[in-house]
């Protein structure tokens, strides 16, 4: 009778050791597509800064050595003028010839403290292809030119890109936030975007013309949303433009200093999937075969749950090597050790998601409202 209470998770199981291999497949075949190279647009690159996290330094020299064939600018900002990500990015600029100013102050308009920036830089810019990139994103020199040119094709109203995980230091906490970007987010939202089911819009890079961003009334209804990436992208869908992903891949440097910081940025990433997108977050469990399968084996101990879970494993592997091998990325045992520790972890961020509650992004603890809309009530400890 036991075995019939396992049949549910055991299947669930299985067909998740079949969607990994499917994602495998999608971030190879997305890693070896060949970026765009021209034609190359004068761009200005908005960069909005908030503290000087590990790896800015990297992060600012490599947006300012862009190997871009037109005039780009880059445009840092930052809501206070003592904030620490100044003087970094004033390093970075000391060192560069690319044009490059800093705007610092500015009222905050709405909750969302990142799309305040953006609105003050983009009326700043020079150029009318705006990129809009996070300070926590290392892009490689081809990078600006490639998210850039489809703006050139008719139609194309933004262009997006996926991003793979890099630990800015050896903690623990840093190397399992950029696993879980690697063997989690990445071959899944690959798959998705390979499948057309994703539509997706990653706030990590985002590029639009000025005559889009004014189609679309300005960042200025996004100010309210958590989720401002996901809302840029509808809006400019519902404005009957397409939104391309770029196969190019930059690094999302992650820098966590403990378990609780950890857990509180990916609890929000998923609260605010589900939101979003209930059925879709559901569908997500699929992408938790390790959970499953060890759900499974306490539920009916024996040999055919047993079998499930090594073949589970095996799967899991064979997706964790074969992105590794795709983005170029030193693996090994020492790496793959990891992997279900990442595993279990992500499927207790997956449940934690299906949950009712807030979110903490930075020093402000946040309820969300049924449309994605911040209210802010007490300040995170």
């Amino acid at each position: 009778m036991t075995f019939y209470f396992a049949l549910l998770p055991l299947l669930l199981a299985l067909a998740g050791a079949a969607q990994a291999l499917l994602a495998r497949r999608a971030l190879r075949r997305l890693a070896a597509t060949a970026p765009p190279v021209s034609p190359a647009l004068p761009a200005s690159l908005l960069k909005p800064l908030h503290g000087a996290e590990p790896g800015l330094a990297q992060n600012l020299a490599a947006c300012l050595a862009q190997r871009h064939a037109a005039a780009f600018e880059v445009v840092f900002g930052a809501a206070d003028p003592a904030d620490a990500a100044l003087p970094v990015a004033e390093a970075a600029m000391a060192g560069s010839a690319t044009p490059a100013r800093i705007l610092s102050g500015g009222a905050v308009l709405g909750a969302n403290r990142k799309v305040s920036q953006l609105v003050h830089l983009a009326a700043v810019a020079q150029h009318t292809a705006l990129v809009i990139s996070d300070a926590d994103m290392r892009c490689p020199p081809h990078w600006l030119t490639a998210v850039t040119a489809p703006l050139a094709r008719p139609g194309v109203g933004l262009v997006t890109c996926l991003y793979r995980g890099e630990a800015a230091d050896g903690a623990a906490w840093s190397r399992l936030a950029a696993l879980g970007i690697d063997w989690h987010f990445l071959p899944n939202a690959a798959l998705g975007e390979a499948m057309g089911k994703a539509q997706g819009c990653y706030g990590a890079t985002m590029a639009l013309s000025r005559e889009t961003l004014t189609r679309i009334g300005g960042f200025e209804p996004l100010l309210p949303l958590l989720a401002d990436d996901h809302a840029l992208g509808v809006a400019v869908r519902e404005a009957g433009l397409e939104v391309v992903v770029s196969p190019v891949i930059p690094a999302h440097v992650m820098s966590e200093k403990s378990f609780a910081s950890l857990w509180n940025h990916e609890v929000r990433w998923a609260r605010t999937v589900r939101l979003l997108n209930p059925a879709g977050y559901a569908g997500l469990a699929l992408t938790h075969p390790l959970a499953w399968a060890l759900l499974a084996i306490m539920l009916a101990p024996g040999w055919l749950t047993s079998g499930a879970l090594a073949l589970i494993l095996a799967a899991r592997l064979a997706l964790a090597r074969g992105v590794d091998r795709a983005l170029g990325v030193p693996g090994g045992w020492r790496r793959w050790a990891w992997l279900p520790v990442r595993d279990l972890l992500s499927a207790a961020v997956w449940v934690a998601g299906l949950l009712r509650g807030g979110v903490t992004w930075g020093a402000q603890r946040y309820r969300l409202g049924a449309d994605g809309r911040m209210v802010e009530t007490t300040r995170a400890p």
